[in-house]
C-alpha cells in the first residue's frame, strides 16, 4: 500500500523526520508586501496547473483542495484563522493544493473536498510551488557561466604549467600535482589553500594566478540549478496527510515558462542517498523563508510536465490594513500552461 511505502521511507530516512511534530507557533502580527506578492504568485501558479489539467487531460480532472483564503496577517480574524490552520495540520496534515480524479469514476465532477471518502478516491495530489524565474533562460545562463569558469581555469593552469611549473613544484608539490593533473572535468574537484607568496615578483605573479584559479573554482562549486523546494517541517506534515488518505503525492514547481513535477516518494528516496547531495540536491537554511531548513532538488531530477507557459499580465495592487498601513504588491492575471499528457500519465497518474 502506498502509505506504507512512504512510512517506511520516512522511518529509514537519515533526515530524522519528526512524524509527531506539533504546530503551535504564534500567529504573525503583520503581513508585508513581499508576502502578499508571493501569495499572489502562488495562487496564479496553482490556477495555471489547475486549468492546464482540466483543459488538456481528457480522462482526468483537477479539483482545488488546499486552503485558498485571502486573509493575511493584520486582517481582522486572522488569529482565529491561523489557530484553525494549525489544528488542521496537527490533525490531518498539510493539504495539497490540487487533487486529481479520474473522470470515469466521477463523470459529473462533483467532489466534496470535506468528505474524507471523496478525497480518498483521488488518484493523485499536487503540492504546487512557484518560482520567479524563466527556467530556460536560467539554465542557459548557468551553463555559460560554468563553461566560462572552466575555460578560465584551463587558461590559468596552462599559464602556471608554462611559466611557473618549476617554481610551484618547489614551493608546493601538493598544489603542483593537483593543477598539473587537472582537466576540464575535474577543476570542480580541486581544493587547496591559496598561498600568499610575495618575496619576489615571480612569486607574486604565481600567487595572483593561483588566486584567479581559486576564484573560478568557487564559481564551479556554486549550486547552478533551479530547485523544487520542500521544507523539512513539511515532510512530516505531508506524510501525516498521506497516512490519512493514502493518495499519491507530488510536488509541482511552476516557473514563468514551464513546470516540473516530482513524486514525494522520489524525494524521500533521493535525499536518503548522500552520494547525490551537492549534485542532485542540497539541504540549506533558507533565509528567504524564516531560516527554515529546506531541501533544494534540481528540477532536472523531476519531469517537465508543463512544457510551455504563456506569461501572465501583472499589475500593482494595494492593501489597507486595519491600523491604516498601506501595502503595495503585485498581482498576476492570465497566462496559460500547456500540459504534456505523456509525462502527466507516465510520471503522475501511473507513477
Amino acid at each position: 500500500m502506498y502509505k506504507d511505502e512512504i512510512q517506511e521511507l520516512i522511518i529509514q530516512s537519515p533526515l530524522e523526520i519528526d512524524t509527531e511534530i506539533t504546530m503551535d507557533g504564534r500567529p504573525p502580527t503583520m503581513a508585508n508586501s513581499e508576502f502578499l506578492t508571493n501569495k499572489e504568485q502562488g495562487d496564479w501558479a496553482e490556477q495555471i496547473v489547475f486549468k492546464a489539467i482540466n483543459e488538456f487531460s481528457g480522462d482526468y480532472f483537477a479539483v482545488e483542495y488546499g486552503r485558498s483564503e485571502s486573509i493575511a496577517a493584520g486582517d481582522k480574524g486572522f488569529s482565529d484563522f491561523y489557530r484553525e490552520y494549525q489544528e488542521e495540520l496537527n490533525t490531518i496534515g498539510k493539504r495539497p493544493d490540487l487533487l486529481i480524479f479520474q473522470l470515469r469514476d466521477l463523470p459529473n465532477k462533483k467532489v466534496d473536498i470535506e468528505n474524507d471518502e471523496h478525497v480518498k478516491r483521488a488518484v493523485a495530489a499536487l503540492e504546487v510551488r512557484s518560482s520567479s524565474f524563466l527556467a530556460e533562460k536560467y539554465s542557459v545562463f548557468m551553463r555559460n557561466r560554468q563553461q566560462q569558469a572552466i575555460s578560465e581555469c584551463a587558461k590559468v593552469r596552462d599559464s602556471i604549467m608554462g611559466s611557473f611549473s618549476n617554481l610551484l613544484k618547489k614551493k608546493s608539490e601538493m598544489i603542483y600535482n593537483l593543477i598539473s593533473n587537472a582537466t576540464d572535468n575535474t577543476f570542480k574537484e580541486l581544493d587547496f589553500r591559496c598561498p600568499s607568496w610575495s618575496l619576489t615578483q615571480e612569486l607574486r605573479d604565481l600567487t595572483a594566478l593561483l588566486k584567479s584559479l581559486k576564484r573560478n573554482i568557487k564559481i564551479l562549486h556554486k549550486r547552478d540549478y533551479l530547485s523544487i523546494t520542500p521544507k523539512m517541517e513539511d515532510i512530516a506534515l505531508v506524510n501525516r496527510w498521506i497516512q490519512n488518505y493514502n493518495v499519491k503525492h507530488f510536488y509541482l514547481q511552476v516557473f514563468f515558462d514551464k513546470a516540473y513535477v516530482i513524486s514525494f516518494k522520489d524525494i524521500l528516496t533521493l535525499v536518503s542517498s548522500d552520494n547525490d547531495e551537492g549534485n542532485k540536491f542540497s539541504i540549506e537554511r533558507d533565509v528567504k523563508n524564516q531560516g527554515k531548513t529546506t531541501i533544494k532538488i534540481d528540477v532536472q531530477v523531476g519531469k517537465e510536465v508543463l512544457g510551455r507557459i504563456d506569461m501572465p499580465e501583472h499589475q500593482s495592487a494595494m492593501k489597507e490594513l486595519e491600523r491604516g498601513r498601506l501595502l503595495f504588491y503585485v498581482t498576476f492575471k492570465g497566462g496559460k500552461g500547456y500540459l504534456d499528457n505523456e509525462v502527466f500519465m507516465r510520471d503522475v497518474i501511473n507513477a
